[in-house]
């Protein structure tokens, strides 16, 4: 029936029903109402943020923070002179006595007759948030309900890493003036007082951390997710590693919504400020647990479609009248059945033969498509690979000519082919080199190198089909001897100039010759400023212009030529992917179009050497044509009635409102689509979403992908926060300040974004927290980290790029933003910090066993609320397979630790650190890495012993930081260094480019950037620092 046999059904996963929590449950004994104490104590007044001094009040929106010296300590919020006593004494230490089960408090404290609602996170963070551990009977990972709400501290056995200890008399914020006095407005200290000279700054441990949510979310949710039927479930974090269950909704990796509650209608969405938007990975590469879609064949039939609205069968589909038609939940039209797929019904309403078709109980699954979906109604040849290399001089000088065709012909060996095939690859291959004329090479004639140049680059063509593109294992031997003559024949050329433009005209008229989609592999190395080429540039740099106003007359491309050949491409099936190595500018603003437009992704070697830099383009373009690729795509999203797709980001093309065109598409690239509001929705019904891919395989069979989500509607504001996807919601408000920047200033997109932030967390607020007082931060528990994340974004080099950078690191950072998955934009906003001199020790191998003894014993009920915290857990154990860094072109040194035919290589991951120069410490030395680069920092006193083992030195001075790849050492820590440097670098869509920094070197300046919770520039304000900015425009939007 189908080429593939459905992965086996599982039985339907029941709703988790949570236990009560035990009314009586408290952190702390109750009074009587009449002696309620605060925490600290509070007038029964609205208390502004932050707290005063003694017998000091700040009117409610005049308040100002006076700037310090740099050199002094800040104090927030401003500190007495006596040091505080807190909780505060009065003649002798009082007690903390039972506080009536009804009545919650928040930090700063609240009037005793309001109350805070269920999932509001308030500043600092309240118990059974984020750093609060859960109640003991509390299910993990839940929001806490309003009874469980306390805003006492937790006790001493209850502490979580990432908080300081709580003593007897917490010294975090000062204690409360019994008699508040007011002071006329405008001033920002009372009368007769001056500015207190030393200020104690806000403590970061307070804020929400967005290493210890990832922690508890690892620990909580990872292993086996069932992603829910009818409706979805909301999935982890995107760092938490599951196993996805299909149940009828498609897998996250695959398609992912910022909301997992639809807003009933536009005026709610308008009121949060809350997009609702999907982030679709159509290939995304699954765990190897995890089933990929099947096949289905149905013959002539074909894919069985709805009459009305054209959308595909799904589970979703209700069948009626005996089954001789099914309604469709995305118009609600009714389609008769043909014979061919017709199936009686059980006494449940459902067909007979459920179990063999994947359609009907599957979120995503394949069709095999008939004629009609084929272009000119013909099926597809297999896709084909060009390889266009540039001779010219500054490419034969820095190796690259030789460098690649020494490795080349290994490469295609590892030609993607269809899964269920075995033996080599189908697909075709072409080879040109180009430099002021374009170069053609015949592999057709074994042991013969025949090569035709085109020198009219004004009006560029093929000089011929048959031999140009050929499969590998028949032009295995032809190549070899192409390859050799290559860097023979340029070895001495001095020619500078290169025509760019009409090579890839030359290689999209080979594979439009051909009738063939395929992939263009260009590899330039200069501005293509040759006289009379199509697409000639001129040098316009001017990096003075960056970060200002008028920054976009570089970004932006001063020609056409290049996007208009991009959308040629898309419409014949060729993509381009552009590997450039330059010295000085290309001007990957005007280049840049011809590559995004088809989906294509531009790899960048500034200043590249052979030697130096080599390895890490061969593993590049390794996986670039390794890895699976769909060809000729074309996709469209149906949803249901009232709603539907309007806003598009990614590298695609498209020629009407609906379809999105990709030339082609990878596990590597993401779209995001955001759905707009035609009319309300009906609460009781579900919002469906289809996403419905047409593509060539690598086999060449056109086929038909379908991806399926149903979300629940809703018009209560509190499920809407509570169902909050943040690590989508940070990706689409990415890529859209991204799309924005071609309009409007720098500073006018970071301001919008810090207004929009304020005003999604004012929304709730105002909707499901009226009755905390304004000088309270409130942050819902599934948004909570949506500051840092907003801050991350607005200082990116992508938006917030300075005269630091270089034009074209501006542009090509740009370029790289709107393709980008939910995973990589996580891990490019906030950098993983990694510990290292721990790595490979006894010490921590003996640790390491007692906090995975601890985390087993929890895991299965056998701890008692002893034992080793979760933030105990230094290092987690991952492991490797050799086929994996085989991929990579890795060969691993240090012994293998498995026993197995294929044995898995030990990986130990160290928990992470958060990103801010705080929490390092100078005796260690950390990994930092955010997908694009990485740093191995060494503090000034690190041990001699770890730097002996590891870079072969006895002192950080003597450390070579020149290099940019980790010495091969025979000794448990520098294999274990090694080992994580590659578990980084998995799965990655480029190798990390690595740099050694020592403490206090020059390169240390550059490495502080990527600690995203300090302060950098001018423009780039620290984590706290947003927090206290996005609180002042909360309350001024409140007020």
């Amino acid at each position: 029936m189908f080429s593939q046999q459905p992965p086996p059904t599982f039985p339907p996963v029941p709703q988790q029903q949570f236990p009560p929590v035990p009314q009586q449950q408290q952190a702390f004994p109750s009074m009587p109402q009449q002696q309620q104490q605060a925490f600290p104590p509070v007038p029964q007044q609205h208390q502004a943020f932050p707290p005063m001094p003694q017998q000091q009040s700040v009117p409610q929106q005049q308040q100002t923070f006076p700037s310090v010296p740099q050199h002094q300590q800040q104090a927030f919020p401003p500190m007495p002179q006596q040091p505080p006593n807190f909780p505060p004494v009065q003649q002798q230490q009082q007690a903390f006595q039972p506080v009536p089960q009804q009545q919650q408090q928040a930090f700063p404290p609240i009037p005793q007759q309001q109350a805070v609602p269920q999932q509001q996170q308030a500043f600092p963070p309240m118990p059974q948030q984020d750093a609060f551990p859960q109640m003991p009977q509390q299910p993990p990972n839940f929001p806490p309900v309003s009874q469980q709400q306390q805003a006492f501290p937790p006790m001493p056995q209850q502490q979580q890493q990432g908080f300081p200890p709580m003593s007897q008399q917490p010294q975090a914020f000062p204690s409360m003036p019994q008699q508040p006095q007011a002071f006329s407005q405008g001033s920002a200290f009372p009368p007769g007082q001056p500015p207190q000279p030393q200020r104690q700054r806000l403590d970061p441990d307070m804020m929400p951390s967005l290493v210890q949510v990832a922690e508890d979310d690892q620990s909580t949710r990872s292993g086996l997710f069932p992603t829910g039927f009818p409706q979805a479930e909301s999935p982890p974090l995107v760092s938490t590693e599951i196993i996805a269950q299909d149940q009828g909704n498609a897998n996250p990796k695959f398609m992912r919504s910022t909301l997992y509650a639809v807003p009933q209608s536009q005026d709610m969405v308008k009121a949060t400020q809350l997009p609702l938007s999907l982030a679709i990975c159509p290939f995304a590469k699954l765990h190897q647990s995890e089933y990929p879609p099947p096949v289905i064949d149905l013959g002539e039939i074909g894919p069985v479609r709805c009459q009305r609205c054209k959308a595909y069968m799904c589970p979703f589909m209700e069948f009626i009248d005996g089954g001789r038609k099914f309604r469709c939940p995305f118009c609600r039209a009714s389609t008769p059945v043909e014979d061919g797929y017709f199936a009686h019904l059980d006494h449940t309403g459902r067909r007979t033969d459920i179990q063999h078709r994947p359609e009907l109980y599957l979120g995503s699954y394949e069709f095999v498509a008939t004629k009609q979906y084929c272009k000119n109604g013909t099926p597809p040849k297999q896709p084909a690979y060009i390889f266009m290399l540039d001779v010219s001089y500054n490419a034969v000088r820095t190796g690259l000519v030789e460098l690649f065709c020494r490795n080349i012909k290994d490469m295609l060996r590892e030609l993607p082919k269809e899964n269920f095939r075995s033996g080599a690859s189908s697909m075709r291959i072409g080879l040109a080199t180009y430099d002021q004329t374009v170069h053609f090479y015949n592999l057709s004639q074994p042991g013969r190198a025949e090569m035709l140049v085109v020198s009219d680059i004004a009006e560029v063509f093929v000089p011929f089909v048959d031999g140009f593109l050929v499969e590998f294992e028949q032009a295995e031997n032809a190549l070899t001897v192409c390859l050799r003559e290559i860097v023979n024949n340029f070895a001495h050329t001095r020619i500078t100039e290169t025509a760019l433009g009409p090579t890839i005209q030359a290689g999209l008229d080979a594979l439009r010759s051909a009738d063939r989609a395929g992939k263009l592999f260009i590899f330039h190395t200069s501005l293509p400023v040759l006289d009379g080429a199509p697409g000639q540039l001129k040098n316009r740099e001017e990096r003075k212009l960056l970060g200002t106003d008028k920054e976009k007359t570089m970004l932006t491309p001063s020609i056409d030529f290049y996007a208009k050949l991009g959308e040629e491409c898309v419409k014949w099936g060729c993509a381009v992917d552009l590997f450039l190595f330059p010295n000085a500018f290309v001007d990957v603003a005007n280049i840049a179009p011809a590559v995004t437009t088809t989906g294509g992704i531009i790899y960048k070697y500034q200043y590249f050497d052979a030697e130096r830099d080599g390895e890490r383009f061969l593993a590049d373009l390794r996986h670039d044509i390794s890895r699976e690729v769909a060809f000729d795509v074309m996709m469209r999203l149906r949803t249901s009635t009232g709603i539907r797709p309007t806003g598009f980001f990614g590298s695609f093309y498209m020629q009407n409102t609906t379809d999105v065109e990709i030339a082609a598409l990878d596990a590597d690239k993401a779209v995001q689509i955001e759905i707009k509001y035609d009319d309300k929705l009906d609460e009781k019904e579900a919002a469906y979403f289809q996403l419905a891919v047409l593509f060539t395989s690598c086999g060449g069979q056109r086929r038909l992908r379908v991806h399926n989500l149903s979300l629940p509607i809703s018009s209560d504001y509190a499920q809407l926060y509570r169902l909050i996807d943040e690590d989508c919601l940070a990706t689409h408000l990415f890529k859209q300040a991204e799309q924005t920047l071609r309009e409007k200033a720098p500073k006018e997109i970071r301001d919008e974004l810090t207004l929009r932030c304020a005003q999604m967390l004012a929304a709730y607020r105002e909707k499901c927290s009226e009755q905390a007082p304004l000088g309270q931060l409130i942050l819902p528990e599934c948004a909570k980290l949506l500051p840092l994340h907003v801050n991350c974004i607005e200082r990116h080099d992508a938006l917030n790029g300075g005269a630091e950078l270089t034009v074209d690191d501006r542009a090509w950072m740009m370029s790289l933003v709107p393709s980008l998955t939910v995973l990589a934009a996580a891990h490019l906003l906030y950098p993983r910090i990694y510990p290292l001199t721990a790595l490979g020790t006894p010490q921590q191998q003996q640790q390491q066993q007692l906090a995975d003894d601890c985390h087993n014993q929890q895991q299965t009920g056998q701890a008692n609320g002893g034992g080793m915290p979760s933030g105990a857990r230094t290092s987690t154990l991952y492991s490797l397979l050799e086929d994996e860094l085989a991929a990579m072109g890795i060969t691993d040194d240090g012994g293998a630790g498995g026993t197995d035919a294929q044995q898995q290589l030990v990986v130990e991951v160290p928990a992470q650190v958060r990103a801010s120069f705080e929490y390092f410490q100078p005796q260690e030395a950390y990994l930092i890495e955010n997908g694009l680069v990485a740093f191995v920092f060494v503090g000034r006193e690190v041990p001699s012993e770890w730097l002996s083992n590891v870079f072969g030195v006895n002192s950080v001075t003597h450390l070579d930081t020149e290099t940019h790849e980790l010495p091969k050492r025979p000794n448990a820590q520098s294999v274990a260094l090694r080992r994580l440097w590659h578990w980084a670098n998995l799965g990655r869509e480029r190798r990390l480019k690595l740099f050694i920094v020592k403490e206090g070197d020059a390169l240390e300046a550059w490495m502080k950037k990527f600690l995203v919770e300090d302060r950098y520039a001018q423009t780039s304000n620290s984590y706290v620092d947003f927090l206290c900015t996005v609180h002042r425009e909360i309350r001024s939007i409140l007020s």
